[in-house]
C-alpha cells in the first residue's frame, strides 16, 4: 500500500469536520479514513477511493468534489454490518492528461484486486470506467462485466471519452471481457442497429421496462458479474436531480436493490458509481442517493457472507428438469434463496426461480441456452 501514496490524495477535512458531529453510530466512526496517513487495509474486506477525473465528459475545470459530497453523506448513515469492515483511501490523484489519470486509477485498482479488496469508485465521469477495466487487465484477470446506464456508450462518432468508452473496452487487444452486460438502457437513447450488434456478440442487454418489471430476474446477471459500473444517468430525475439526460430511470428504491444484489454476489470484485454533478444536484438529493447504493451494497456484501459453499449439500435443496434430452441439475440455497442452474459442462451458473420454472416445463431457458452459445 505504500507504493499508492503517490497515487492518492487525503480526504478533505471539510467532509469529517461535520458541524453536528458524528456519533458513535454513523459510518464516520467506523471506517479507517486517510486523513493524514493512510490507514492499514490489511483487515478492511471493502476500499473507498474517489475519482477526480472529469474530462472524459468535456468538462474542464477544476477537479470535480463529487466524491467528497458523497462521502459526507455517506458518513452520515449508519453502521449496522458490524462484520463488514471499511477503509477510505481519499482520491485518487487526476494526471496531467487523461490517460495519465486512467493510469493511476489501474494502479490503484490492481493493487487493491491484488489484495483481494473489493473496492468502491465514487465520483468522475462514466469513463473511468475504462480505467476501473484496466485494473483487472492489469493483472490478467479475465472478468465478466455490467453496466448499468440508460445510455450504451459506444457511439464511435463522438469525440466525447463518456460516449464512446464501450468501445476499447469491448474490442480493444488484448481483451479480457468474456461477457458484457448492459442493465436499464432507455430504448429511444439507443440506435436499433447497436442492439442488433450486441444480441450478435452474444453480450445482454436489459431494457429499463423489462428489468423494472422483475428486478430479481437481473440478480443473476449480476451475481456472475466481477466488475459493476453505474452512471447516474440511470436513475430518473426525480430520484437523482443531478441526472442531466433523462427524467425516466430507475427509482431510488430499484436502483438500491440493484447495488444489493450487486454486494450479495462473492464475485463482484468493484462497484463504480460514476457522473454525479454537485453542481447540477439539489440539495444534495443525489449525493444521498449515491451514499444510500454504497449502504445498501455494503448490506448485500454482509448478507452474502450467509451463503453456504456449494460443498455444503445440505444446505441446497437439489432439482432435476430433463429438457433438450439432458438431466439438468438446479440447485436453490436454503440459507439465501438464490438459484443455480447445471451446464451441460458440468458448471453452475446463477439463474433464477423463472428459469427453473421454464425447465421444468421441458423448455429451454434463454439464460441457458445464451450461456452455452458463449461457451
Amino acid at each position: 500500500m505504500e507504493d499508492l501514496h503517490d497515487f492518492l490524495l487525503p480526504i478533505n477535512k471539510d467532509v469529517l469536520n461535520n458541524d453536528a458531529g458524528y456519533n458513535d453510530g454513523q459510518l464516520a466512526k467506523h471506517v479507517a479514513i486517510f486523513e493524514t496517513i493512510l490507514p492499514d487495509i490489511t483487515e478492511s474486506d471493502i476500499i473507498l477511493v474517489g475519482v477526480l477525473e472529469q474530462r472524459g465528459g468535456g468538462i474542464i475545470q477544476e477537479e470535480s468534489n463529487a466524491a467528497d459530497v458523497i462521502r459526507k453523506k455517506l458518513y452520515e448513515l449508519y453502521y449496522w454490518h458490524q462484520d463488514i469492515r471499511i477503509a477510505d483511501i481519499g482520491n485518487i490523484r487526476t494526471g496531467a492528461s487523461l490517460a495519465d489519470s486512467y493510469a493511476a486509477i489501474k494502479t490503484v485498482m490492481a493493487e487493491l484486486l491484488r489484495l483481494n479488496k473489493t473496492v468502491i469508485l465514487i465520483g468522475g465521469t462514466h469513463d473511468n470506467t475504462l480505467a476501473q477495466y484496466f485494473g483487472y487487465k492489469e493483472l490478467g484477470k479475465i472478468i465478466e462485466a455490467t453496466c448499468i446506464d440508460a445510455t450504451i456508450d459506444l457511439r464511435g462518432e463522438s469525440n466525447l471519452r463518456t460516449e464512446n468508452f464501450l468501445l476499447e473496452m469491448l474490442t480493444g487487444e488484448p481483451n479480457l471481457v468474456k461477457h458484457y452486460n448492459h442493465i436499464g438502457f432507455q430504448s429511444y437513447y439507443v440506435h436499433p442497429r447497436l442492439l442488433e450488434t450486441m444480441d450478435k456478440l452474444r453480450f445482454d442487454c436489459f431494457r429499463l421496462g423489462h428489468v423494472t418489471e422483475n428486478l430479481e430476474e437481473v440478480e443473476p446477471v449480476l451475481r456472475n458479474s466481477n466488475m459493476v459500473s453505474i452512471d447516474v444517468n440511470a436513475i430518473k430525475y426525480s430520484d437523482a436531480p443531478s441526472n442531466a439526460l433523462s427524467a425516466n430511470g430507475f427509482t431510488g428504491t430499484e436502483i438500491c436493490t440493484l447495488t444489493q444484489q450487486a454486494g450479495l454476489s462473492n464475485q463482484v470484485s468493484s462497484l463504480g458509481i460514476y457522473g454525479y454533478n454537485p453542481s447540477t444536484d439539489v440539495n444534495e438529493l443525489t449525493a444521498s442517493q449515491i451514499a444510500q447504493m454504497i449502504w445498501y451494497f455494503i448490506d448485500g456484501k454482509y448478507r452474502g457472507r450467509q451463503e453456504a459453499a456449494f460443498e455444503d449439500k445440505s444446505n441446497f435443496t437439489e432439482y432435476h428438469c430433463n429438457f433438450t434430452e439432458l438431466d439438468t441439475i438446479f440447485l436453490q440455497s436454503k440459507k439465501t434463496g438464490r438459484w443455480w442452474m447445471q451446464l451441460p459442462d458440468k458448471k453452475m451458473i446463477a439463474c433464477s426461480y423463472k428459469d427453473y420454472m421454464i425447465a421444468s416445463r421441458n423448455d429451454i431457458p434463454e439464460r441457458w441456452l445464451r450461456a452455452l452459445e458463449r461457451g
